[in-house]
C-alpha cells in the first residue's frame, strides 16, 4: 500500500503540462467543489514541479484502464444525487476556467461514460452515453469529433443523467476521452504509439426509492480489444491533416465498447452551470509515480530536486464497499 503521507501529496493536482481529467462535477448546474468526489489520477512526469497528472493509459490489459493510475484509492467524499439528476463533468487541462484548452486540439476521438456499483465487480460497467465522429466533411476539411469539437469547445463540459428510478446505493461514474492521434498503430505492436485513454472516476451516492438495478455490463480492463475497429484507427482520414496510412482511408468510425444501455436517458442535454465555488487552479505537487514506483521529493527554487523517499505501489481494489476515509491533505 502507498503510505498515507505520500498519498496526500499524490492526490494534489499538477498546475502545468497536464493531460485532461475531471476537475469538478455540477449537479443540476450547481458546482459540488473542485476535485470533490473525484479519484484524481497520479502524476507520472518525473522529477519536476509540474508535469502530467494524467499521462495516458495505453495498455488495454492494465488495471489503470478502470479509473486511471491510483483509481483504487477513494476520494475522501462522495457526491449525493437522485435519479434523473443532470451531472456535468468538468474536464480540464491546466485551469478550471473558460480559458483552458481542455484537451490538445490534435487529440481527436470519442467520449464515453459508464456507471458501475462501487466497488466494481466483473462485468459491472454499464455504458450510459457515448459520442464519436458526429459530423463528417469531405477531406481535407476536418470532421467533428467529440473530444475536440464538443467537449473542448464547450469548456470541458461532458453531460450525463443519473438513470431513471435507479436503485439507491454507491456507484462510480467512469468517464473517459480517447485520443486517436497515435491510434493508427496498435500499442500491442508499437508501444511508442497507440490510442491514448483518459479515464477518470467520480464517486456518487444515489438516494431515493428507486428499484431499477443495473444490467450486466463490461469489465475494465477487458471491455476493449486491440482488434476493435475503434481502437486502431487512422484519425487523420477525418481531419485536415494528411493521412499517415498506406491502406484504405475511412471517414466512418465505430465507437469501442458495448452499446448504450436501454435504461439510460435517450437524450442528455447541457444545462446552465453555476460559477465554480472554489479554486480554479490546482496545487503544485512533489510526488509522482513511474512504473509503480512512488517518489516523494522537495524542491528548491523550483529547480533543485531532492528525493526524500520512494515506495512501491500496487493497485488493490476492495471487493466490498468501504466508507471513504477523511483526507489527510486537501487541495
Amino acid at each position: 500500500m502507498i503510505p498515507t503521507s505520500i498519498l496526500g501529496l499524490v492526490l494534489l493536482s499538477s498546475s502545468a503540462y497536464a493531460h485532461t481529467y475531471i476537475w469538478g462535477v455540477f449537479v443540476n448546474g450547481v458546482d459540488q467543489g473542485t476535485f470533490r468526489g473525484i479519484r484524481t489520477p497520479a502524476y507520472n512526469a518525473g522529477p519536476h514541479a509540474g508535469g502530467y497528472s494524467n499521462s495516458p493509459v495505453k495498455d488495454l490489459e492494465s488495471i489503470d484502464m478502470r479509473c486511471n493510475v491510483l483509481g483504487d484509492i477513494q476520494a475522501p467524499d462522495t457526491i449525493k444525487v437522485q435519479p434523473g439528476d443532470n451531472l456535468t463533468l468538468d474536464w480540464h487541462h491546466d485551469y478550471r476556467n473558460d480559458t483552458d484548452e481542455v484537451i490538445a486540439n490534435s487529440h481527436h476521438g470519442p467520449s464515453l461514460i459508464y456507471i458501475s456499483p462501487d466497488p466494481p465487480t466483473e462485468n459491472s460497467f454499464v455504458k450510459l452515453w457515448h459520442e464519436g465522429l458526429y459530423e463528417t466533411l469531405p477531406h481535407p476539411q476536418p470532421g467533428k469529433w467529440s473530444t475536440t469539437s464538443n467537449i473542448a469547445k464547450n469548456f470541458g463540459h461532458m453531460n450525463v443523467r443519473v438513470p431513471q428510478d435507479l436503485k439507491a446505493g454507491f456507484y462510480l461514474i467512469r468517464a473517459e476521452m480517447i485520443g486517436l492521434h497515435e491510434g493508427d498503430a496498435s500499442f500491442l505492436k508499437n508501444p511508442r504509439r497507440g490510442a491514448q485513454f483518459y479515464p477518470d472516476c467520480v464517486q456518487i451516492e444515489v438516494t431515493g426509492e428507486g428499484s431499477v438495478e443495473l444490467p450486466e455490463g463490461v469489465s475494465f480492463p477487458g471491455a476493449y480489444d486491440y482488434s476493435d475497429p475503434g481502437i486502431v484507427y487512422d484519425v487523420y482520414c477525418s481531419t485536415e491533416t494528411k493521412t499517415r496510412s498506406t491502406g484504405p482511408c475511412t471517414t466512418t468510425y465505430e465507437i469501442p465498447g458495448p452499446s448504450v444501455w436501454s435504461g439510460a436517458w435517450a437524450e442528455t442535454t447541457a444545462v446552465s452551470v453555476s460559477p465554480v465555488t472554489d479554486s480554479s487552479t490546482a496545487s503544485t505537487w512533489s510526488t509522482w509515480i513511474q512504473n509503480s514506483i512512488v517518489t516523494s521529493a522537495t524542491y528548491t527554487d523550483r529547480k533543485t530536486v531532492t528525493v526524500v523517499g520512494t515506495s512501491t505501489y500496487t493497485a488493490s481494489w476492495s471487493s466490498t464497499y468501504q466508507t471513504p476515509a477523511p483526507a489527510t491533505t486537501r487541495w
